[in-house]
């Protein structure tokens, strides 16, 4: 097995990240985040990043909607004649969303590169279309059934005929051939005028022409109906795959209720909306952008977020996140982020990336078949020569041969191999969990070693004071130093105590990273920290050993006192670590810049051996990165997406946790779990573990299959109507069995 670190890298002194194992990369960038003194594994510098792989994040100029395409082979020949453009820089096509990305050469508009290439697009794939802007796709027709239909009319009248009268069953069959096969043989011509040759249409055409050619007339008719059959079915199954997957993240709201000036509602677009604009939310209608509640209370449904069943009540000053749907009261709202920066779109952009970062498994499968078809077009033109020479009877192995060219066909493969990890993908955000690409999906069934921050990852984070000790004013003095942090130990101390802060007493505001917070206050020094400020300042102080997070305050040179700062361990968080454990996970990690007393006690309440205590901000890098040096297994790191930044992007698989409203959690990491529920990871890891399962269950269906009736018709055990069954139906078959995914969410 192959060392697994995907993304493994080392940060260069300019930020950017070098590469280790595959083009996989994490590039960052750098975002400055607050980061608390008390728990020492934050950083003052977090870094956020933008993925970036050979197939990748699409950074290009223009989106267009594209129409018209029936599989996943059919996307990459439209792909690959667009890159070949004089015009064009690069281009991406996402087949499962129906979408395609295009960085033109120089300055040409958009009008201009839709025009040229549909030009392009019409000569591989006829029907297939990009759409303007403003353009709708066609309404589908019923044509191409009633066609079908016909066809096999046709095709059984053409059997009676031939039993019931002396007619030269070629007059009988030729009508319903080109009727069942016309669009078929228009396209492999199509396509050889540009040099694409090795497609399904020109094996189908040369195979049911040889069959003409050594008189089998009625297997030529049927191999045309019954793959026609087959592409109905198959593109009904994908269609419907691909509108389930879609669908999981129906999170847009279709309007919004702008308020006027006399107080009255306009439903607008919630792309129009501006920030500081007032709306209104009905009980039953979805949240349209991230807003901040400033009148009326109600509950908020966040399941389709953060996959959670339980309501979210919102009062004045709450935050509400576009995408959750409000269940009872009208809420008023003053816009806090226009459309295209807020939570849904964030998430929507997400998931419809997610199937350009193909998993290994995918890229073998692109690769694999566009050599397999050649191949085996080679072997059925020697198996039509070298027997003829040896032992004659030429139209016997013609009709083998045409048996080969019509088993040839990758589309079992290269159609339901992406579909199988895109539905794990679709699944997985079902119960909460936003999987960035199937790379990461596959990359998670091997990890074995799971490291966790425990601030917010296996406690709640939810601080509060629970003792004081010492002078009357140690609360105080901490508050007022703590005041200009956000942090959840500052929010703990500032609910504690009820006296108001006079800012103009404050001044020359430092944050020592690892030790705690120097302040002046009346212009004398105080200090707020851990014990190691305290010996730094060289100030004698009296230790506290109750268990918690102990700040010591110390002003003007003298020791006042001390708080303890309890957290509680989530309810869920000894659960997840068995499940982890059961899963395979022989080393589960907890880091913390928390004391080694306080670490112990939390790691023996969930289950965890491996602890590391009284970090400092640079030490969780290098301690996760001493169970990356291992071989042939991957880690996974798991924090809070805004002070994790740069653990997140060292480890294998990245996996925030709280992810809704985060910006960074969202860019930082590979896997997004939208709530805080430790118990999506050993969720996750089944989902990515069957997603696997049923891909190698298509892989070896598709070639055993394929392999099998291949050798039974070079023997002349069978004909073309199993080879019918080999490519089609098989095909059918695995796209079917890649649909058992986008249900089973239900089952971990």
């Amino acid at each position: 097995m192959k060392h697994l670190h995907v993304h493994h890298h080392d940060h260069k002194p300019d930020g950017s990240c070098c590469n280790h194992d595959t083009s996989i990369t994490k590039e960052s960038h750098e975002t400055h985040e607050h980061e608390h003194h008390h728990e020492a594994s934050c950083q003052c510098a977090a870094s956020s990043s933008s993925e970036e792989d050979d197939i990748g994040d699409i950074d290009a100029k223009y989106k267009f909607k594209l129409t018209g395409l029936d599989c996943g082979n059919c996307a990459q020949k439209v792909e690959d004649r667009l890159n070949k453009a004089d015009f064009i820089e690069h281009a991406k096509i996402n087949f499962t969303h129906g979408l395609a990305y295009i960085e033109p050469k120089g300055k040409l508009s958009q009008n201009d590169v839709l025009t040229r290439s549909n030009v392009l697009i019409d000569q591989v794939e006829p029907g297939a279309k990009l759409l303007g802007e403003e353009e709708q796709a066609p309404e589908q027709s019923n044509r191409e059934r009633n066609e079908l239909i016909l066809s096999i009319i046709l095709f059984f009248v053409g059997v009676i005929i031939e039993k019931t009268t002396n007619i030269h069953p070629f007059f009988i069959y030729v009508i319903p051939y080109i009727f069942a096969g016309y669009h078929v043989i228009y396209k492999s011509f199509k396509n050889i005028q540009h040099g694409e040759i090795f497609d399904e249409h020109f094996l189908m055409t040369i195979a049911t022409l040889g069959a003409f050619v050594v008189s089998s007339y009625e297997e030529a008719v049927a191999v045309m109906v019954f793959y026609n059959i087959g592409e109905y079915f198959q593109d009904l199954a994908v269609d419907r795959t691909r509108k389930s997957i879609t669908g999981l993240m129906d999170l847009q709201a279709e309007y919004a209720n702008l308020v006027q000036p006399d107080k009255s509602y306009k439903q607008v677009d919630p792309k129009t909306l501006k920030i500081n604009d007032v709306i209104a939310i009905k009980a039953g209608e979805k949240v349209p952008v991230d807003a901040i509640v400033i009148d009326g209370s109600s509950s908020l449904d966040l399941s389709a977020l953060n996959g959670e069943v339980k309501l979210k009540d919102v009062h004045q000053n709450d935050e509400v996140l576009a995408g959750s749907l409000n269940t009872s009261g009208l809420i008023t709202c003053k816009v806090t982020r226009v459309y295209k920066d807020s939570t849904v779109s964030k998430i929507l952009d997400l998931v419809e990336h997610a199937s350009n970062k193909k998993a290994p498994t995918e890229t073998f499968i692109t690769k694999f078949a566009k050599v397999y078809t050649p191949i085996v077009v080679g072997l059925a033109l020697l198996l039509v020569i070298i027997p003829t020479i040896f032992v004659g009877d030429f139209y016997t192995w013609l009709y083998r041969a045409c048996t080969f060219l019509v088993i040839s066909c990758p589309c079992a493969l290269v159609v339901s191999v992406p579909l199988g990890f895109y539905a794990g993908i679709g699944s997985a955000s079902r119960i909460g969990a936003l999987v960035k690409g199937g790379n990461y999906l596959e990359l998670l069934e091997h990890v074995d070693t799971i490291v966790m921050d425990k601030t917010g990852t296996i406690t709640k984070g939810e601080f509060a004071v629970e003792s004081i000790t010492g002078a009357e004013q140690t609360l105080e003095l901490a508050a007022y130093a703590e005041s200009y942090s956000n942090h959840p130990i500052a929010k703990s101390i500032a609910a504690a105590y009820t006296g108001t802060i006079d800012a103009t007493r404050l001044s020359s505001y430092q944050e020592i990273a690892g030790y705690g917070i120097a302040v002046s206050l009346d212009d004398k020094p105080l200090f707020v920290g851990n014990q190691k400020l305290m010996d730094k300042e060289q100030i004698s102080y009296t230790a506290n050993q109750s268990l918690g997070t102990v700040l010591y305050v110390a002003y003007n040179g003298q020791y006042v006192g001390s708080v303890v700062i309890g957290d509680q361990v989530k309810e869920s968080s000894k659960q997840a670590i068995a499940d982890m454990h059961t899963l395979g996970v022989t080393n589960t990690v907890m880091l913390t810049g928390d004391q080694k007393e306080i670490a112990n006690a939390i790691g023996k309440e969930v289950g965890i051996e491996n602890i590391h205590a009284e970090l400092l901000p640079q030490d969780k890098v290098r301690i996760l990165e001493s169970y990356l040096d291992k071989e042939n297994h991957a880690v996974a790191f798991v924090g809070d997406g805004i002070n994790d930044a740069p653990a997140l992007m060292r480890a294998d698989v990245g996996i925030s946790m709280g992810g809704v409203g985060s910006d960074v959690a969202i860019e930082a990491s590979d896997i997004v779990l939208m709530s805080d529920d430790l118990l999506l990871i050993p969720k996750t890891m089944k989902i990515a573990r069957k997603t696997k399962q049923i891909v190698i269950q298509n892989v070896v269906m598709a070639l055993g299959i394929k392999s099998i009736v291949l050798i039974l018709s070079a023997f002349g055990i069978t004909n073309m109507w199993a080879g019918v069954f080999a490519d089609v139906g098989v095909t059918l078959l695995a796209v079917l069995n890649a649909m058992r995914m986008l249900y089973y969410y239900k089952k971990v």
